[in-house]
């Protein structure tokens, strides 16, 4: 097939979202299928830039920056950034291209005006890609209430849903945004793994055996820090355990709470806790090898269910999982029923410790849970079998559409 392949980020990025992006184009590509990732691309002097790489033909299109800016700006830029692509994609080398279907990647929800001129004037289906329900999970959140501008972005991601004709969903719980959008017999709502390529343990730029950490039982954090994460109560937990000398707490990313955290930690004083700038995706894997569990915070005001990128990484390094997240996501199910780690749906700070304490004594006792972490990667979240799921759903509602 010969796939378009749309995402607002891709390498050089380290983002989670520009790694799946990168590690979904290879794949495409190992698996016999001519793509060609198109990305905004607000660095460019010209118009378009076309580059083959590893078999992608990798396609940047100059746009408005997006990034680094107020809710607004943001706004004004995503919004163009359709339109923009078209126009300096119709200037570009692909303007009389024929595509077999689009594929593209949510967040952000405003690709829907290319998507739909790609597919009318190829006479192709579509597959969304859906990480992130906004601006529902916005809501929950606090960050914003149900006037205007959510009526504005409802509107949008709407439009966004009409113009596909799959939507993979990243978790079973999902599917109850999409019960009206699924009345039309030819759509088609189905789980579509997070997916990430297997990676080599590499030097990391972060040696625990040079810091202050040295010697401990490492807990990582290693992804965004932003206000979906509700990240305080990792902090509520490493004071509690700071009576520990045997246990230490990394932090490792960015985003618009980091900065926030280290300096409430070093309020607190907890001198067994260190934050990290981000670093490549490729050194992760080195260093989780120097880590034993790996956290994962979600806000509890959460009501979509979400299984973070940084999961699959801790499966894929063997690396077990101390998780607080927002009560009825299906990923506590998963943890549990893997027994790859431990979960609180509390968001009590007390559970939390418990679980914690228990998790560390149980790896001195149970060697068998880094095989079992890494044999749920193999099974549910590689590239190949995200792929594979794509193709066939395209070759099925098109035979549906006959």
């Amino acid at each position: 097939m010969r796939l378009a392949l749309i995402a607002d980020v891709f390498p050089p990025q380290c983002s989670s979202g520009a790694v799946q992006i990168r590690d979904l184009a290879l794949e495409f590509a190992r698996q016999g299928h001519r793509v060609a990732v198109m990305v905004p691309s607000p660095e460019l002097t010209k118009n378009w830039e076309i580059e083959s790489w590893n078999g992608v033909e990798v396609v940047r299109l100059r746009a408005l920056p997006t990034t680094g800016l107020g809710y607004v700006r943001r706004t004004i830029g995503e919004l163009l950034m359709p339109f923009l692509i078209w126009y300096q994609l119709r200037r570009s080398p692909l303007r009389d291209a024929r595509w077999d279907g689009v594929v593209w990647y949510s967040p952000t929800i405003f690709h829907a005006p290319l998507v739909h001129w790609l597919k009318s004037s190829s006479r192709c289906k579509g597959y969304l890609i859906i990480r992130d329900i906004f601006p529902e999970w916005a809501v929950d959140m606090g960050i914003m209430g149900r006037g205007l501008p959510y009526l504005f972005f409802k509107v949008v991601a709407s439009y966004q849903y009409f113009v596909a004709d799959v939507i993979g969903i990243q978790s079973p719980g999902n599917r109850i945004y999409f019960k009206e959008w699924t009345r039309n017999s030819t759509r088609r709502v189905e789980v579509l793994q997070n997916w990430l390529a297997d990676g080599v343990v590499t030097d990391c730029s972060i040696r625990l055996s040079e810091t202050k950490l040295a010697g401990r039982k490492v807990f990582v954090y290693a992804g965004n820090m932003g206000v979906a994460q509700g990240m305080g109560i990792l902090l509520d937990l490493a004071e509690r355990l700071r009576v520990r000398s045997d246990i230490g707490f990394l932090f490792v990313g960015r985003g618009s709470e980091a900065k926030n955290l280290a300096q409430d930690a070093r309020a607190r004083g907890l001198d067994h806790v260190l934050f990290h700038d981000e670093i490549h995706p490729d050194e992760i894997p080195g260093l989780y090898a120097q880590c034993q569990v790996g956290l994962i915070a979600l806000d509890p005001r959460h009501r979509s269910h979400n299984i973070p990128g940084k999961f699959l990484t801790y499966m894929q390094s063997g690396l077990p999982v101390l998780a607080t997240i927002n009560p009825g996501n299906d990923l506590a199910g998963m943890i549990r029923q893997e027994c790859v780690g431990k979960v609180s749906e509390q968001g009590s700070v007390d559970v939390l410790e418990r679980l914690a304490v228990e998790l560390l004594d149980s790896l001195c006792v149970d060697p068998g849970i880094t095989a079992r972490c890494r044999a749920l990667y193999v099974r549910q979240f590689t590239p190949d079998a995200a792929v594979s799921q794509i193709v066939l759903a395209f070759g099925a509602v098109g035979d549906a559409s006959k």
